[in-house]
């Protein structure tokens, strides 16, 4: 669920203590500064039983939910211009750096998107190609960049939305692909690389030439559990991107979609309050649930069955046991060098620049942070 504000407070803590959830999200409107996210994050799994996913947008270029405290991180596209795979998993540890120091243990990232025509408008420097192979290698390092600094990544947006040529914050996208051309595009990412991803978040775009309707995937049972699950084989936990867009509202009301995409395959869903902050929706989402599981048995077996999944791997996840110290002025200092750093190689490398003394600092401040 995402949050609103910068602090805690008891209305909060009393919804966090009630709902129990998986995780929170946190966006630019929480971070005020390394302390501030740092405290509300370190208050927010403080009343929570279990540990949880501490989860922000951490892509680069325009989506870097952290420039504002730490330093902007080039887009993905910036850097997959480099040609280095090297710098790929760099893009990944650097920001997994960040993303450590202040707290946080989840990522959603790296986008598996294919940088096509038809969405370039939408997802703009977001996408690394349209080769699924260089998006595969891409991805592979960042995730592995992700790891080396304790911070799970995520696949999205599952099945792909290369193709799709509306924002689905605001509107469904329909996807005219036959499913060869997906099996071969937009899945390869995951078909690849579903061993290596803890989350796959699913996208709320349909796909009627695959699925023979128009639900989105986030609804969908074909995409879910009959592609992702039992065609590629993925064992990690299915995300459904957040509840409150338009995307998948056209659908029905946050109820209904709660409900929904959970029956549809999904472990779990976000609600994170970022177009519209209602702390009544992650509330309404859960009881729902609770609801639907009451009067549902096949339903509630799903449901206990996700619970399994998510608390099986929260139990042999390092990462999650990890406890971030409080943020010292001087490693953030040190974080904002290298982030800098890091974007200014990526600049030369692009531009032919010689750029031994600059990854040279880099590697030492990297070490220090």
């Amino acid at each position: 669920m995402g949050l609103d504000g910068q602090a805690m407070n008891g209305s909060l803590r009393s919804t966090l203590a009630s709902l129990q959830p998986s995780g929170v999200i946190l966006f630019a409107r929480n971070i005020e500064s390394p302390e501030q996210t740092w405290q509300l994050l370190r208050d927010s799994q403080a009343a929570v039983r279990r540990p949880m996913f501490l989860c922000v947008d951490m892509e680069g270029g325009t989506v870097d939910r952290l420039k504002k405290v730490i330093a902007p991180v080039p887009p993905v596209e910036k850097v997959f211009a480099t040609d280095s795979p090297k710098l790929f998993r760099l893009h990944g540890h650097i920001i997994g750096l960040e993303m450590r120091a202040l707290g946080f243990n989840t990522d959603f990232a790296p986008v598996f998107d294919l940088r096509l025509p038809a969405s370039r408008s939408v997802l703009t420097s977001r996408a690394a190609s349209a080769d699924p192979q260089e998006v595969v290698r891409y991805a592979q390092e960042f995730l592995r960049g992700l790891k080396l600094a304790q911070v799970l990544g995520c696949g999205k947006h599952f099945p792909g939305l290369g193709g799709a040529n509306l924002d689905s914050h605001k509107d469904m996208p329909v996807v005219s692909k036959e499913w060869k051309q997906m099996w071969a595009e937009d899945l390869a990412p995951y078909r690849q690389l579903h061993r290596q991803l803890p989350f796959a978040m699913v996208c709320h775009a349909a796909y009627p030439d695959v699925t023979k309707d128009k639900l989105p995937a986030s609804l969908s049972r074909k995409w879910m559990r009959d592609v992702l699950r039992d065609k590629i084989g993925y064992r990690g936990i299915i995300l459904s991107d957040d509840l409150e867009m338009g995307g998948v509202l056209a659908s029905g009301s946050i109820e209904q979609v709660a409900v929904e995409t959970l029956r549809a395959g999904a472990d779990m869903f976000l609600v994170c309050q970022s177009l519209n902050p209602d702390p009544d929706l992650p509330v309404r989402a859960y009881e729902a649930v609770l609801q639907e599981a009451e009067k549902d048995r096949r339903f509630a077996a799903h449901v206990a069955q996700a619970s399994a999944r998510i608390l099986k791997f929260k139990q042999r996840s390092a990462g999650l046991k990890v406890i971030s110290p409080r943020p010292k002025t001087k490693v953030i200092q040190t974080l904002k060098e290298l982030v800098r750093d890091f974007s200014n190689l990526v600049e030369e490398m692009q531009e032919g620049i010689p750029h031994e003394d600059v990854a040279q600092n880099r590697s030492s401040r990297e070490k220090q942070a």
